[in-house]
């Protein structure tokens, strides 16, 4: 996004730099980073950073207000709501599409946002890595708000385990040591000490929970929670026997789940900003618009872009059953914005933030990216693809 950087960038660039990259970075945890990591980093100038924080804060600021639970209770499927939803969303991700405007300026586009964790150890790992191998501007980070790699870690220590011993804050997914993100767990492992369970290995005595340690009960007082009910849902026939989540456990939730349908793409049309893409809920929408091509049909209970429509027809709304479960978005247009040795690759960044409990109000903190050549961000858009795949931003101070 910075021509002389880039260019500068891609003068130096080598595939022996790359593949001795590839092998550093898969020295830490061996074989684990599973998914494709780009040849080249984002570099953001200052003015297109500004544009996605005013976007979040904004959106903030919706989150913030009095009435969003009540706004959002409709967001959490029946059957999904998890007890104990009195905090806040400790950790809030937002996804930017590197658009450009009629008047050939780029401009982010939020594409979608989260109120749950993304690959937050990872990406203290990786940029290191990276710049042992490439040159990274002196005055560019891929930190956010004033943070470095110390006081970065030190919040996500904080909010994660919140004054317990990390034996007793686990890291909770379904089959972690087979999901495509696990180096991520591996480095929270590493730098906040909590161990890596499966919902299979989780256990009830009374309303305390617990894990096994050397064939000792390990009381669970927090869970770090990596769980997305969707994945859950698909594989859960196959675990065997385990435990209700959704019940009233003693035990603190960190983010709660039901944030992840609270802050999620339900949350949508409720914002106003000219970095938000126009949203409706189907169901809502009195008028279809006459020129369907300019937008998107998104199931609001599918996630990881399963279910949406692209090429929207008049047909595939009126198939549509449930039409309250499902959002009309109106497109974006990701700019060929990252100059490669073929063609120039989209971009997508999703920026990290943080929500003390003690805060008036959640902060910027990091960000991870994704380089894409095909129709969609998306490993399968991307096969057999170079100068694709996940990356990071480094912004300009």
């Amino acid at each position: 996004m910075i021509p002389e950087i880039r260019k500068e960038f891609n003068e130096r660039f080598t595939a022996q730099k790359y593949d001795a990259f590839l092998k550093d970075l898969d020295s830490k945890h061996p074989g684990h980073t599973t998914f494709r990591v780009a040849e080249t980093p984002i570099f953001i100038p200052r003015s297109f950073t500004n544009k996605m924080i005013d976007a979040c804060e904004s959106i903030v600021d919706i989150i913030k207000s009095t009435d969003f639970k009540g706004l959002t209770e409709r967001a959490i499927p029946e059957g999904e709501r998890v007890a104990g939803d009195d905090g806040l969303p400790e950790f809030i991700a937002f996804d930017f599409g590197v658009c450009v405007n009629e008047d050939g300026v780029y401009e982010p586009m939020l594409i979608e946002m989260q109120g749950f964790p993304t690959l937050f150890a990872f990406e203290v790992y990786y940029p290191e890595v990276l710049e042992r191998h490439f040159h990274i501007p002196p005055n560019f980070t891929h930190y956010m708000g004033g943070y470095n790699k110390e006081s970065y870690l030190e919040l996500l220590k904080k909010i994660i385990l919140n004054g317990h011993n990390p034996e007793n804050v686990i890291l909770l997914e379904v089959k972690p040591h087979e999901q495509k993100t696990r180096i991520d767990f591996y480095c929270t492992q590493d730098y906040l000490g909590i161990p890596v369970v499966c919902l299979t290995e989780l256990k009830v005595d009374g309303k305390n929970l617990y894990y096994l340690k050397d064939g000792k009960k390990v009381h669970v007082k927090r869970i770090y929670n990596r769980i997305i009910f969707d994945d859950l849902a698909h594989v859960k026939d196959s675990l065997g026997p385990i435990i209700d989540i959704t019940q009233p456990y003693d035990v603190e939730w960190v983010p709660h789940p039901n944030w992840f349908y609270r802050v999620s793409k339900f949350t949508l049309p409720y914002i106003n900003h000219p970095y938000v893409p126009e949203t409706f809920f189907l169901n809502e929408i009195s008028e279809l618009p006459n020129d369907l091509s300019q937008y998107v049909l998104k199931p609001l209970f599918s996630f990881a872009g399963q279910g949406v429509i692209i090429d929207v027809t008049r047909e595939d709304i009126q198939k549509i059953e449930n039409p309250d479960n499902w959002i009309l978005q109106k497109k974006v247009h990701y700019a060929d914005v990252i100059q490669t040795p073929d063609i120039p690759a989209k971009a997508e960044i999703r920026i990290f933030y943080f929500w003390d409990k003690n805060a008036p109000r959640p902060v910027p903190v990091c960000n991870l990216a994704r380089l894409s050549k095909g129709k969609m961000i998306g490993v399968r858009y991307n096969m057999d693809k170079e100068w694709v795949g996940g990356s990071v931003a480094y912004f300009e101070d």
